[in-house]
């Protein structure tokens, strides 16, 4: 079997990232890389020795050299770029969320249904972690019983800058979806009602932009299991991400501030050193996903992270943001924009 021909479209932090860890597996391989500004794309294609590099996405979508597109662009640009994609029997990887909109989501979920061999895989790499996988196999064997709480902290070491905060969508679809899609997953059920709440205490740039850097969501379940997350800006010493899993027989705990297991004791007492980003803490999550996205276009298997996953962790974010903007929970129904 031919490795997958693939194309890396939006070449920032993580489209650079998705591109090396192609560029190392042996089952796929980087035809061309794209970026609307020439230089990023050029200088890319010459760092990691790519054959081809492109400012035109629409022109990437056409090739017939291409099997897979790895949609790396701004949140406003993966609607367009999706459904292009899908038009030219592109398996299409796209990072978190989905869209920008629930309309834009629900319209990518129609498109798919009348194109029955088209594939799509949404970018939620803590499904692909090794913690977060261990913590799901053990509630699959029910080592824990019934799982009935998740408790989820996202904690990043700074905000991102105006540019990115002003078309982010806001803390909730940029940042606390990670764990509402996580939460979904480890807990097995579907989120039946969102109550949000969260102000701006240190990154007063935010409210220019309606944003606020630390939030809380509480959820509740169609089983009758609940849900706490936060996500924060404000973690100044490091990046902290950790999760809770109560079960009726027993607890999981997923994560901890250590990065190495070294702890250095002298008078001053103990020190260890703490998480300094998302690459050093889910670095192994995103060659896995792309591992995983590669294997099962290859094998025509089911995507491991669906639409329908895409399209329902948006939905729980844009409740979320309306719970904040209204001061009252949501009930989640059906894909119908607030």
């Amino acid at each position: 079997m031919r490795p997958l021909r693939c194309a890396v479209v939006g070449l920032g932090r993580l489209g650079k990232w998705h591109a090396e860890h192609l560029i190392q597996m042996k089952d796929a391989e980087v035809v061309v890389v794209c970026d609307p500004f020439a230089d990023r794309a050029k200088e890319m294609a010459r760092e990691l020795q790519v054959p081809y590099h492109e400012t035109n996405a629409s022109r990437v979508m056409q090739r017939e050299d291409i099997d897979a597109v790895i949609i790396a662009a701004s949140t406003g640009a993966h609607y367009a770029l999706i459904q292009e994609a899908l038009r030219y029997d592109k398996a299409v990887f796209v990072e978190k969320p989905l869209a920008t909109t629930l309309e834009e989501a629900a319209s990518i979920k129609a498109t798919m249904a009348t194109l029955p061999q088209s594939f799509l895989q949404v970018g939620f790499m803590r499904r692909f972690d090794p913690a977060y996988e261990v913590a799901k196999q053990h509630i699959a064997k029910g080592a824990i019983g019934e799982p009935k709480y998740y408790k989820g902290i996202t904690r990043d070491p700074g905000s991102p800058p105006a540019e990115f905060i002003k078309n982010s969508g806001g803390i909730f679809l940029d940042l606390a979806i990670h764990d509402y899609d996580a939460a979904r997953f480890l807990l097995g059920a579907e989120v039946n009602q969102v109550t949000s709440c969260g102000q701006t205490i240190i990154h007063d740039f935010m409210t220019e932009y309606g944003d606020i850097d630390q939030s809380m969501t509480f959820l509740t379940f169609d089983n009758g299991a609940c849900a706490d997350i936060e996500a924060s800006r404000n973690a100044f010493y490091g990046y902290d991400i950790r999760g809770e899993i109560v079960g009726t027989e027993g607890t999981l705990m997923i994560g901890e501030l250590a990065h190495h297991d070294v702890k250095l004791y002298t008078k001053k007492g103990a020190t260890y050193d703490l998480v300094p980003g998302f690459p050093e803490r889910f670095g192994s999550a995103y060659q896995r996903e792309l591992a995983a996205f590669t294997e099962a276009v290859q094998n025509k298997q089911p995507s491991p992270v669906t639409v329908e996953d895409g399209l329902k962790a948006l939905e729980i974010a844009y409740a979320a943001t309306h719970s904040f903007k209204q001061q009252q929970s949501v009930r989640i129904e059906s894909h119908v924009p607030f």
